[in-house]
């Protein structure tokens, strides 16, 4: 080997023996890495308050879901015809029970109410001029002797009846002759026949008071009628509540068979469920009745059961009911779904802890129970809320001391402060 070829050998060692070094160093220094990165951290232990379950007697609910309806609800039609000469209302007006909705054309109905007073007028006329032929006045029983001229006849005939019997003895004394008597007769035959003449007419006069009684009758019937129909004219509310629909316009020519509005009555609102049989002997007339809708979600209405069906529909196997829900500011509407709780007449105990110890997690409900400094996950079911604390119908018992602050820091099996 020369000295050239001894150097380059000593070189290309050397340098061989740097890079294994370097190598050694590196994986000295990945592997300190490797084992810092494979200890994990100390989890940091988290602050909570805490309170402990409680129990107490609830009052029971039954709780079903339904629509709220008008307690009344009417369509209005005029009861004559005519052209719609103003219109009073319109959709959601408030009304009360009287109120014009729409009023007809009425110059022809009021032409014709004249007609019939004047018809009446002059029947009344006509009677009162008969009733002064017999001296009959108004309210008086009729009686022919009551006739001037049939009072006049009688007292004739009474007088001849008189001198008749007189001369009948004066004619068998011989004080007069036969001749004498026969005239006496005579003159009493005519005063009969004079009496019954005027008693047929006071008769057939009184037949034409009773004529004239019945004409003013029909007057009277005929200028009621005009009235009435006058009346017709103006279309009005038949009970107080709220215009739902008013399709008649100013101009427009209407008859009985249209209507001009519908009116909805909103207080009570009527809401009726379906009870399922099981539940019949816990549901009856009178029980209170809480009702809520999404409109208003942290507000209550309060009612009453009014009305349960006599039977179960065979179909389905529920029992209707309806309950009357009260409504005085019409803040409730015909229509809007609502989730209706009923009463019941006896409490149960039930486990309760505040709103805020409830956490939401991809749609289902924990609370964290403390035990021994570390927090249990609890999977529960939340039933009615009283106050600032809600049901627990499952998952926790009572006296369990459970997390109130930080909550949506926990997990289970972290480390708590209390």
């Amino acid at each position: 080997m020369t000295r050239s070829q001894f150097l380059k050998l000593v070189v290309v060692l050397s340098l061989a023996a740097v890079a294994a070094g370097v190598l050694s160093a590196c994986k000295r220094s990945n592997g300190q890495t490797n084992a810092s990165a494979s200890a994990s951290p100390t989890p940091p232990v988290v602050e909570v308050s805490t309170t402990a379950a409680v129990m107490r007697q609830l009052p029971q609910y039954f709780e079903a879901t339904g629509s709220l309806a008008a307690n009344q609800q009417t369509d209005v039609a005029p009861e004559t015809s005519g052209k719609v000469a103003a219109v009073g209302v319109d959709i959601g007006s408030s009304v009360r029970r009287g109120q014009m909705l729409v009023r007809l054309e009425d110059a022809d109905f009021k032409d014709r109410a004249q007609q019939a007073q004047a018809q009446l007028d002059q029947a009344k006329a006509t009677l009162d001029q008969n009733r002064a032929k017999i001296g009959l006045r108004p309210g008086q029983k009729f009686s022919p002797e009551n006739v001037p001229e049939v009072r006049a006849a009688r007292a004739a005939l009474d007088l001849a009846d008189k001198n008749l019997r007189r001369y009948e003895k004066l004619v068998e004394s011989g004080d007069i002759s036969r001749a004498t008597f026969d005239q006496q007769l005579s003159q009493r035959d005519q005063a009969a026949e004079q009496y019954q003449t005027l008693i047929h007419q006071a008769q057939q006069n009184f037949a034409t008071v009773a004529n004239s009684q019945a004409a003013v009758e029909m007057a009277q019937s005929q200028l009621s009628l005009a009235k009435r129909n006058l009346t017709y004219t103006t279309v009005s509310a038949p009970m107080a509540g709220y215009v739902l629909d008013r399709p008649a316009d100013i101009g427009e020519y209407i008859s009985p068979q249209q209507k001009v509005a519908t009116i909805v009555s909103l207080n009570p609102l009527r809401a009726r469920i379906d009870i399922p049989e099981q539940a019949i002997p816990q549901i009856h007339q009178g029980e209170s009745v809480s009702v809520s809708v999404s409109a208003y979600p942290d507000r209550n209405f309060s009612g009453r059961v009014a009305r349960v069906s006599p039977s179960v529909t065979a179909t389905s196997r529920t029992l209707t009911v309806e309950a009357d829900v009260d409504n005085p500011n019409a803040e409730l509407k015909p229509g809007q779904f609502a989730t209706i709780r009923i009463l019941l007449p006896h409490n149960a105990p039930a486990v309760l802890v505040p709103q805020r110890a409830l956490r939401t997690i991809s749609g289902a409900t924990y609370v964290f129970v403390i035990k021994n400094g570390f927090a249990q996950q609890r999977l529960v079911q939340s039933g009615q809320t009283e106050g600032d604390l809600v049901e627990l119908k499952s998952g926790v018992a009572a006296d369990e001391i459970v997390a109130i602050s930080n909550v949506d820091q926990l997990s289970d099996g972290a480390a708590v402060r209390q």
